[in-house]
């Protein structure tokens, strides 16, 4: 007895004897890790990491047994890199080091079973290892956003953190498809999941569907598809989908009971709007602008923030209200096809029989629908027979199934009906014997579905409306080769759209390299953390390409914080870029690289890794504060809001202790005024009338799309020829925009600071300082006189009588032989037709600069005078073997439409680059051009 409890003694001593030793080993291998990180870490002294004892280190926490379990060194403008051995720290449960400026391969963390915390954001990362979450049994939140990581692919080990929360990736140049085990089975808590601002593709995974997600940011990237898989997650509160491509219809919202947010502006949604997502309860903000939606305009309730610029779209009116009859009809009809994207491209407003393409009507009733060879799928709806006055119904060569509708035996007028080379199946029904049914090139036509699947082959004995047996097998043929060349079209494509991607891609990698300090997009969501650190932090986070801000109005936040003093963040499209970036790409803001030099600083040339040059403008020291530090965020707050071709684009802006610069794109050509009044001295061409008219047309484009185009209506108060720079192809943008103010709802006006430049004041707005957007029409006038003349609003080295332009012009114009001699002699008048052009213009310049404000025109005025003298359209000509039933007798209006409705059908998929959108992310006065029209037919012709 004595021996055994001796035994167990020994037992007892020898073992706790091994866990002394154990825990004595664990603590010395804790200490070497710090010791290795804080070496690599090359930290500061401020860190105070100078005792021994890594546990007495501030934000470094230890458990009772010395074990580290935290380490919080976030925010402390950190250099160097991660020792492998972080790994080893196999008690650790935070581990925060958040914006500093650590770099090179994140280490394996592969083990670190107590890990909870993870956040890694805003460094300079460079690789992420497949196992990093290996064993990461208890990881509940990682954050890695705006780091430029090679591609990588969100990896198959994070499925070891079945209990995750929060995964955040913004801007972690993440590539691939969303993962599929991103599923309520594997991640039954997950509740944030934003993956914003990657190479993502490809379409939502089906294993969302029942994901307990509240929160998922997926925009600006390349996902497409639709988004039907979120009408099953039902405890979303916020969705950013934006700048994607995603397309079809909306699902059914009504099940989202917590929706609170939706952006979905930027992609190529089509189809009329749920009624259940306008009639959400939770609902606060939604973003529709820049999508083909159809259908009525919703109506929103009076507490939800809408931004829904009712021309980015293909509503049939520019407020709720009902449709035509015929446009529901129309899109009963295109809800069989899922809605197709040429349809709502191509079919607006609210009267079919104007320009819808593919219909042509008589006496306001639709007569012809000819649909062929427009890549359509899904059935063939019923509701054709809706239109009763069909007398041809053309829908060969398409993807169309189903069967042919029995309704359509109910047109009596119905006198064609093709639906040759598809797949429809089916019995034929019983039409009238002169009616001509076209039905070859349908291997199933005449047998029912169930003998389609089983037997996928052709059954014998003919095919309706095909002739003999020969006809059918030879129709056949003619499918088989129609296969083989859309599937060698596909594959070509492909491979076409696979270097294409490979080719952005290379250009992301390199963007993100330039702009790693970049943080986008524009929502800025203030979120209190309580990391347990010495200094509680403000976490900043930005996602989205629109103004997301439920329930603010105010153009900047000012966020404090112990870290960095006073952050100044612009509540819109912001891209916040380095000091350093900009540095280095305009080495050093150098002499040779001034562009020029104004009242407000200095514009510098910078050029780029990829050879990408960008306009930076300086601010002075003197001018940053007061009235300058206003136009500073005025032109933030303006061009993050604003998208045009024809006004300069702003690619982000910094804020660094005193110097505030903005960054554009580069416009190589300069300014106007260079071309038009110091041409001789920079050794210039002088401009020739037409690029003066064209000149003149970009910026009334540009003009008109600030004052009634876009979101909000705005004023841009210093309109004039070193405003207007000009690209490589001469043509026009806007630039300069920070005096630009909110126009007044109405016709009224608002009372401002008088601001500007003299020679181009609107004389109420020099006199009293009330602006309207009249000043701005002043100011256009003014530069159409200069560009007829080639004299400058205010000359001084002119007599006095003649110093104003406007009052001199005024005195020439009337009189025909001193208003030719008031003509800038650079222009060329030597044919008729260019000085009546210039008399034109001149009469219009008249109009604007009248005196009173309500005499001048709008700009949308200035755009169709201007548009009707820059190019004139000309349909090409038909053939002489009209066989689209155009009668000649007709009015041409009407032949015009059915010319439109058909010509071109042939050639859609060999031009189909021509009716793909603009690249710009707004809508703009010039859409695409119309389908069906000739290809000389451009855009400067349309509006």
């Amino acid at each position: 007895m004595k021996t055994l409890i001796g035994l167990k003694l020994v037992t007892f001593l020898v073992l706790g004897i091994s866990a002394l030793f154990s825990g004595a080993n664990s603590q010395e291998n804790d200490a070497s890790v710090m010791l290795a990180l804080k070496k690599s870490l090359n930290s500061p002294q401020e860190l105070g990491w100078l005792d021994p004892d890594p546990c007495k280190w501030d934000h470094v926490g230890c458990s009772d047994d010395k074990r580290v379990t935290r380490i919080q060194i976030g925010h402390k403008n950190l250099q160097g890199n991660l020792p492998t051995e972080l790994s080893k720290l196999t008690e650790l449960e935070r581990l925060e080091l958040q914006w500093n400026n650590i770099s090179g391969p994140l280490p394996s963390l592969s083990g670190l079973s107590s890990l909870q915390v993870l956040m890694l954001s805003n460094n300079q990362f460079s690789f992420i290892p497949v196992d990093f979450f290996t064993g990461m049994s208890s990881l509940q939140s990682v954050e890695v956003d705006n780091n430029p990581f090679l591609g990588w692919e969100i990896p198959e080990s994070l499925k070891n953190a079945s209990s995750l929360k929060n995964f955040s990736a913004n801007s972690a140049n993440v590539s691939g498809k969303i993962p599929s085990f991103l599923s309520p089975d594997e991640f039954p808590g997950l509740v944030n999941l934003h993956l914003a601002l990657n190479n993502l593709e490809g379409e939502l995974p089906s294993s969302f569907s029942g994901l307990l997600l509240e929160s998922l940011w997926l925009n600006g990237q390349k996902l497409r598809g639709g988004i039907d898989v979120l009408q099953n997650m039902t405890f979303l509160k916020e969705v950013w989908l934006h700048s994607n491509g995603f397309s079809g219809p909306l699902p059914d919202f009504s099940g989202l009971k917590d929706l609170e947010v939706l952006n979905l502006r930027d992609n190529s949604f089509t189809g009329p709007l749920p009624a259940s997502l306008a009639n959400l309860e939770s609902l606060k903000f939604v973003n529709l602008t820049n999508n083909l939606f159809q259908g009525p305009m919703p109506k929103f309730k009076d507490s939800v923030s809408v931004d829904l610029t009712k021309d980015t779209n293909s509503f049939c009116l520019p407020q709720p209200g009902d449709c035509d009859p015929r446009v529901d009809t129309l899109l009963s009809i295109a809800k069989a096809m899922d809605y197709p994207r040429k349809f709502a491209e191509n079919w607006k407003g609210n009267e079919p029989c104007a320009d819808w393409f593919g219909l042509t009507c008589t006496n306001g009733n639709i007569t012809i629908v000819n649909f062929q060879k427009m890549g359509l799928s899904g059935t063939i709806s019923p509701e054709f027979a809706s239109l009763k006055s069909l007398q041809r119904l053309v829908l060969a060569d398409n993807n169309l199934t189903g069967t042919i509708p029995e309704e359509l035996t109910t047109l009596m007028g119905l006198a064609e009906l093709d639906v040759s080379n598809n797949q429809i199946y089916g019995k034929v029904p019983a039409f009238r014997n002169n009616m001509i049914l076209k039905t070859g090139g349908n291997p199933d036509i005449g047998k029912d579905k169930s003998d389609v699947t089983s037997q996928g082959s052709t059954s014998p004995g003919g095919s309706p409306g095909s002739g003999s047996d020969s006809d059918a097998q030879a129709s056949r043929k003619k499918s088989n080769r129609w296969i083989g060349i859309v599937l060698f079209s596909v594959i070509g494509g492909v491979f076409v759209l696979c270097f294409i991607g490979a080719a952005a891609f290379c250009l992301y990698r390199s963007k993100q390299k330039r702009f790693s300090q970049v943080q986008s997009p524009n929502t800025v969501v203030m979120q209190p953390r309580n990391s347990g650190s010495d200094n509680d932090s403000v976490k900043i986070t930005v996602a989205g390409s629109s103004v997301v801000s439920v329930g603010a109005v105010s153009e900047v936040h000012t966020v404090s914080t112990s870290e960095t003093g006073d952050i100044q963040m612009v509540e819109a499209g912001n891209m916040v870029i380095s000091i350093q970036v900009l540095k280095n790409v305009t080495n050093n803001f150098s002499e040779e690289n001034i562009l020029g030099k104004g009242g407000f600083g200095t514009v510098y040339k910078g050029e780029l890794h990829d050879g990408t040059k960008i306009a930076v403008k300086r601010m002075e020291c003197g001018f940053i504060a007061g009235k300058g530090l206003t136009e500073f965020k005025s032109e933030i707050a303006v061009l993050t809001k604003v998208r045009h071709r024809h006004l300069v684009g702003l690619l982000g802006y910094c804020l660094d202790g005193n110097e505030k610069l903005l960054v554009y794109e580069y416009m190589p050509q300069g300014t106007l005024s260079s071309h038009l009044f110091n041409w001789r001295e920079e050794a210039l061409k002088p401009l020739e009338w037409t690029k003066r008219l064209t000149i003149a047309l970009d910026v009334a484009r540009g003009v008109e799309y600030l004052h009634s185009l876009a979101h909000q209506s705005f004023i841009h108060r210093d309109l004039k020829p070193s405003n207007i720079l000009l690209g490589d192809d001469m043509r026009a943008k806007v630039a300069d925009f920070g005096l630009v103010r909110l126009a007044p709802e109405g016709k009224g006006s608002i009372q401002t600071r008088i601001a500007g430049t003299f020679g181009y004041l609107a004389p109420e707005y020099a006199v009293t300082g009330r602006v309207t957007t009249k000043v701005d029409v002043f100011s256009f006038g003014v530069i159409l006189m200069e560009l007829i003349t080639g004299r400058k609003a205010l000359d001084e080295s002119q007599p006095e009588e003649s110093m104003h332009l406007v009052s001199w012009f005024r005195r020439m114009h009337p009189n025909k032989d001193t208003f030719r001699k008031a003509i800038d002699p650079a222009i060329d008048l030597s044919d008729q037709e260019t000085l009546a052009s210039i008399s034109t213009v001149a009469e219009l310049a008249g109009h604007c600069c009248a005196r009173e404000p309500y005499q001048r025109p709008d700009m949308g005025h200035t755009v169709n005078v201007l548009s009707s003298l820059v190019e004139l359209w000309k349909p090409s000509e038909q053939s002489s073997d009209d066989i689209y039933g155009i009668d000649l007798d007709m009015s041409l209006p009407q032949a015009l439409k059915k010319w439109q409705s058909y010509e071109g059908s042939t050639h859609m998929d060999s031009s189909s680059s021509s009716y793909l959108p603009s690249l710009d992310n707004t809508q703009t006065s010039i859409p695409i051009r119309p389908y069906g029209f000739a290809e000389s037919f451009t855009s400067a012709d349309g509006r």
